[in-house]
């Protein structure tokens, strides 16, 4: 697993000092508007940070997915813009990442200021993490930040190259998931009970095996819980199944019982004949117990028996991860599974930790925001973090001694 204990922008002096910073400016915009800025106010700590103290702060990320070109279509300017009105103060925008705009203005830039460096994605090189691209980037400043933990699960140019040729700290974003998810998972307050949820067992093969080592509690629900069911002998009907995991599944639950780990799969279900088309259709549904669906139905929600039961498991809990939703929870009458776990957790007097993704947009939506410790801002990373693996743009940075 990533070593967790990193330097952060505290531990290092910045006076005086063009500080390079990583961020995660990928925001959603409709006809050039962002309609969300919630990861610009993310960043707004470490940038006002630096700035108290005296840094230039010179800012990257990237937008979408140009594919390795200057396409407009995904210029930061929005971005240059929101930021100026957050900061109170002007923040330029190059016209290029590392051309002779970009050059000039880091050159040009004085402690207090700030600028951005246009889409780091323009480049084919920041993906291929090109060594000459990040030195670049890396020569127009003193030392790096990374604060964008949702792309520390890649080795890019931007969020790992640099760290190479400049003494290498995380902001208060990163600092923040390290601390408290690397606390969860290293030495939690227990009981530690995890949620998973989510489509395809698939997509947390290596969570849920790497999970049963730490946890006192694992639920499965979403998707995933009937490719388990299935394992169990039960009949799952047309429900999502993930055939080739079967074994895995009957695996997984042999390894639980052997470790003293508490299984939760869903006692009773809500299903319907199809899955809603369009997504947030009106839907006609029952509800039966797990072990009685329907051969012409389909699983798409827990039911309440089975809310009940998670409920209870996260109010007994003194930590919680959730990662997964619990249904089809874009379509109101299959998001009720969801919104109950999203309600336990802001009713637990735990720890509380949302893993990014449907699981971290839901309890935004279902204004629980507020009520959970921490919701994570990576929805990769946080799923690779819970797997034990090592984070690129995180085990660049310098250690603490």
């Amino acid at each position: 697993m990533t070593n967790v204990n990193k330097k952060s922008v505290e531990d290092i002096s910045v006076q005086g000092k063009k500080v390079l910073v990583r961020c995660d400016f990928n925001v959603p915009l409709k006809d050039g508007v962002i309609t969300d800025d919630n990861r610009i106010q993310g960043a707004l700590p470490t940038i006002k940070y630096l700035l108290a103290n005296g840094a230039a702060v010179i800012l990257c990320s990237h937008l979408g997915r140009p594919k390795g070109e200057f396409n407009m279509k995904y210029t930061l300017a929005p971005v240059a813009k929101r930021l100026s009105e957050c900061l109170g103060i002007e923040v330029a925008l190059a016209k290029d990442v590392v051309g002779e705009d970009a050059v000039a203005k880091a050159a040009n830039l004085k402690s207090g200021e700030c600028m951005l460096l246009e889409n780091v994605r323009f480049h084919a090189e920041e993906e291929k993490n090109n060594p000459e691209f990040a030195k670049k980037l890396a020569d127009m400043a003193d030392i790096y930040v990374n604060d964008a933990f949702g792309t520390a699960h890649r080795a890019h140019a931007s969020t790992a190259g640099v760290a190479d040729y400049l003494p290498a700290v995380c902001g208060y974003l990163i600092n923040k998931e390290i601390t408290i998810m690397g606390k969860a998972l290293a030495d939690p307050d227990r009981p530690l009970v995890a949620i998973l949820g989510g489509a395809k067992v698939s997509d947390k093969l290596n969570v849920i095996n790497n999970l049963l080592e730490k946890v006192d509690t694992l639920i499965i629900g979403g998707g995933m819980a009937y490719t388990f069911l299935k394992a169990q002998g039960k009949g799952i009907g047309k429900s999502l199944l993930d055939e080739s995991k079967l074994d895995y599944c009957v695996e997984m639950m042999k390894k639980a019982e052997e470790k003293g780990v508490k299984l939760l799969l869903p006692v009773d279900t809500v299903c319907a004949k199809s899955f809603p088309d369009p997504i947030d259709a009106e839907i006609e549904t029952v509800t039966v117990s797990a072990d009685a669906i329907p051969e012409d139905m389909q699983g798409l929600d827990i039911g309440p028996a089975t809310r009940e039961l998670f409920a209870n498991a996260v109010l007994s809990a003194k930590t919680v991860i959730w990662n997964g939703p619990m249904g089809v929870f874009e379509n109101p009458t299959l998001a009720v599974g969801t919104k109950a776990v999203a309600q336990a957790l802001a009713d637990s007097d735990a720890i509380t930790i949302v893993g990014g993704g449907d699981s971290a947009a839901a309890c935004q939506t279902l204004g629980f925001g507020d009520k959970i410790t921490h919701i994570s801002t990576g929805g990769g990373a946080s799923l690779e973090f819970l797997e034990g693996l090592e984070l690129p743009g995180i085990a660049c940075l310098n250690d603490k001694q």
